[in-house]
């Protein structure tokens, strides 16, 4: 595979540009104005796996947006690899945060990326790494290298919590079968410190709305007769965690499972002190639930915040209102054990139950996923432990993730399928937030990894 770092070499200026030209179409999926622009990212897609050599190349419809299927059959005795990603961004708001538009990707060197990096909305999250896979693949197929069979789908609605895409892997089952499923939507602890994320937490993502009286009040008539139902909903938000940082919700902790000591090492062996934590992010002092490190915090337990909140007046200058009603929206990370559809009944009970009879509540469940773990002794867990050693020069460490990718479970449950979760980004790469940006370095050597993958995941399954 000697290939590799001389093809990537002979092709970075191209290899840069093609992800530029995606990374300019901003496919929000979350708002419909952004509809046609969605879909003419999944086209462009589309367009450079059929130019990387794969075949069957198409937009498979759903009731949301399609998803990008190819794939490239050399050899049914040979184990089959699905690679999964999606082409879908978040929102980029707040516009005005940016130090560059978010949909004119633009190339800045930073201490932290010295050969430089891409900054755009979807750089990293996850129209970056899902391009790497398109240039490993377009390599290997024009060396004539291809050690697995090969079978994509990259689809267009995980940033809104992939709800249609449970449908479409029971629809396709028999067309998407394969060995395993490798994804590149995570990262690596440095560029120095390679890992593998072993485990997901999920996700439960649900909204409040706190009603008062049928319309916006002059608070001097009103205030001091009306529970204003901001006071309200502020108060039932503060409630909802403990001085040490514990859910109050009813029964929350009721499915979690105590992780072993054994455990507990290998999570906190991560070469991460809380110092660096707290400058990486600008925090005077770190905050979570008492009894646990920082990084178990942030990986194996549970977590309640909110992640908007809105009511009455924001504009500019005064506006002497009490609202008619207040709004929240309110996500939960889940670990392994906690079922996302049994947290959304256990909160809305308990929010219901502590809301005062000055007003009424309604509650929402938008949409969640599950937790999820890989066992390091799989094949599929060592071929990128093997792939990642090849390419970074040392062994790469296990690693649990906080975030949630809700597809994975959904890969396991459905398709029967674990996971690989090989990615490539950094903590600072400031995914769903202003300034997002990916490495050139870390695209680089996603696209030189991908491919030892392939070759050691089909020689283990020899």
């Amino acid at each position: 595979m000697d290939y590799i770092k001389e093809t990537i070499e002979l092709n970075k200026e191209r290899f840069v540009q093609e992800l530029i030209d995606w990374l300019k179409i901003p496919s929000v999926s979350a708002d419909p104005k952004f509809k046609d622009d969605v879909l003419k990212a999944a086209d462009y897609l589309k367009n450079q796996f059929t130019q990387a050599g794969m075949e069957n190349v198409q937009l498979l419809p759903t009731k949301g947006y399609p998803v990008v299927y190819a794939d490239k059959i050399t050899d049914p005795s040979k184990p089959t690899v699905l690679v999964y990603g999606h082409y879908d961004v978040q929102p980029a708001d707040p516009y005005e945060l940016w130090t560059s538009p978010p949909f004119e990707p633009v190339v800045k060197t930073t201490e932290a990326h010295p050969q430089g990096a891409i900054y755009a909305r979807g750089a990293c999250d996850d129209k970056g790494q899902v391009y790497m896979h398109v240039k490993a693949l377009e390599m290997m197929l024009s060396n004539q290298d291809l050690p697995c069979n090969i079978k994509v789908i990259i689809e267009g609605e995980e940033e809104v919590g992939s709800a249609n895409l449970g449908n479409f892997l029971t629809e396709y089952k028999e067309k998407l079968k394969a060995d395993v499923i490798l994804i590149s939507d995570t990262g690596i602890i440095n560029n120095e410190t390679p890992c593998i994320t072993n485990g997901l937490r999920g996700l439960c993502y649900m909204e409040v709305e706190v009603l008062g009286p049928n319309r916006d009040l002059h608070s001097g008539i009103y205030g001091g007769g009306v529970d204003n139902p901001l006071n309200v909903l502020c108060k039932l938000i503060g409630s909802l965690k403990d001085d040490n940082g514990h859910i109050t919700v009813e029964d929350f902790y009721g499915d979690v499972i105590e992780l072993s000591d054994e455990e507990k090492i290998q999570i906190n062996s991560v070469p991460v002190t809380v110092a660096e934590f707290e400058q990486s992010i600008g925090l005077p002092k770190s905050y979570g639930e008492q009894g646990y490190t920082l990084l178990e915090q942030l990986s194996i337990r549970p977590t309640l915040d909110v992640n908007g909140i809105w009511g009455g007046y924001i504009g500019e200058g005064a506006k002497t209102v009490l609202p008619s009603k207040a709004n929240a929206k309110i996500s939960m990370r889940l670990v392994p054990n906690q079922s996302s559809k049994k947290i959304a009944e256990l909160f809305t009970k308990h929010f219901e139950k502590i809301a005062p009879n000055t007003v009424r509540v309604k509650v929402t469940e938008h949409h969640g996923g599950e937790p999820y773990v890989t066992p390091i002794d799989s094949i599929e867990y060592k071929a990128a432990e093997l792939a990642l050693t090849e390419t970074f020069g040392k062994k790469p460490l296990a690693m649990r993730n906080g975030a949630s990718i809700p597809i994975v479970a959904l890969f396991e449950e459905i398709l029967g399928l674990k996971s690989v979760l090989m990615g490539f980004g950094l903590d600072s790469d400031a995914i769903h937030s202003p300034n997002e940006h990916y490495g050139l370095f870390n695209y680089f050597k996603g696209i030189e990894t991908i491919p030892y993958f392939y070759k050691y995941y089909a020689e283990l399954k020899k």
